[in-house]
């Protein structure tokens, strides 16, 4: 004779955990998921000269530049005019400051098998480098320190007639020539080739040196340059496409970087900055004041704080430009 199977003591067709023999202990991984960090570009495009001289916030670096000396024609038995050169100075202030400040309470440090604050530390000092950038690169986009000739509609020392694009009136960039745009952004949309060429002429006819230049554009800006002509390896400097290795590499003098903190300009949607120049334009110093570990008063934890403090100064406006782009 067969009997039934009691379901007691739970009710219904699923049995509790506790009865079932199924619990599952939590188990804790020592290894974190990994983190991605949007990628810095300040110390690949500023110098950092006058980094060492830097102590606290406040503090005030001056600049001294060189002076243009005037050449004169000569003629015989004629007196010599004398010139006592003098140079405008340039000051470099530490007026900004980050920080951070974390607190790690005894039972959270107890109860956990990984070095809690190491990790934090490595953190905010990823944090940091992007909260930075960001400020410097939102600066640059709509300071004036930039000489007029490398920025606007009419730049060109030379020429005067280069469109780089302005707030409100953006130059839109295709990927190709023959994917010009249409309404609005008809008259005056050019491929991406073009436009980087247009920045080279900018900085050639300011006397700038063909070494060391550098480009920051935003990714969908990238992205057009990798579905441009540019595709073939042998016109962006290396011996591999773009498409395979996913590097710009360089185009037209310039080294290409891509920065997702570049971000467009207040006020106006749909239009980027780029940056371009060399980093004898740009000066930057950054200094760690403080970086310290210490019990809370308030509570029985031990705090991890830091303070950055830091300035930029745009020292050589003829030595950067500033274009404007949206998408044509």
């Amino acid at each position: 004779m067969a009997y039934p199977i009691s379901t007691a003591p739970w009710s219904g067709s699923n049995p509790s955990p506790a009865y079932s023999g199924t619990f599952i202990p939590e188990v804790w991984s020592g290894k974190l998921v990994e983190k991605f960090y949007a990628a810095t570009v300040l110390a690949a495009i500023a110098n950092t000269d006058y980094e060492g001289e830097i102590a606290n916030k406040g503090d005030k670096v001056i600049i001294r530049t060189r002076p243009t000396i005037t050449i004169a024609d000569y003629e015989s038995n004629q007196d010599l005019t004398v010139q006592r050169p003098s140079s405008n100075v340039v000051e470099l202030l530490i007026d900004k400051g980050k920080y951070f400040n974390l607190a790690l309470d005894d039972v959270m440090e107890i109860q956990s098998d990984i070095d809690q604050l190491s990790i934090w530390s490595e953190d905010a000092a990823e944090q940091m480098k992007i909260a930075v950038d960001t400020d410097v690169l939102g600066a640059l986009a709509t300071t004036t320190d930039i000489n007029s000739a490398n920025r606007g509609l009419t730049a060109g020392a030379i020429s005067g007639d280069l469109d780089l694009g302005q707030n409100g009136v953006p130059q839109y960039v295709n990927a190709e020539a023959e994917g010009a745009g249409t309404g609005a952004d008809a008259s005056n949309s050019e491929s991406i080739v073009d436009y980087i060429v247009k920045l080279g002429q900018v900085l050639d006819e300011s006397n700038i040196p063909e070494s060391g230049r550098w480009l920051v554009i935003p990714a969908w800006l990238a992205a057009r340059i990798k579905r441009s002509t540019l595709r073939d390896a042998s016109l962006a400097g290396d011996g591999t496409s773009m498409l395979r290795n996913g590097r710009l590499g360089m185009i037209d003098r310039f080294t290409i970087y891509m920065s997702n903190l570049l971000l467009e300009v207040d006020g106006y949607a749909d239009e980027w900055p780029v940056l371009f120049g060399t980093d004898a334009a740009l000066t930057f110093a950054a200094q760690f004041t403080k970086m310290e570990t210490l019990r809370s008063e308030r509570s029985f934890s031990n705090l991890l704080r830091g303070l950055q403090v830091y300035g930029y100064k745009v020292v050589n406006g003829v030595a950067m430009g500033r274009g404007v782009v949206a998408k044509g």
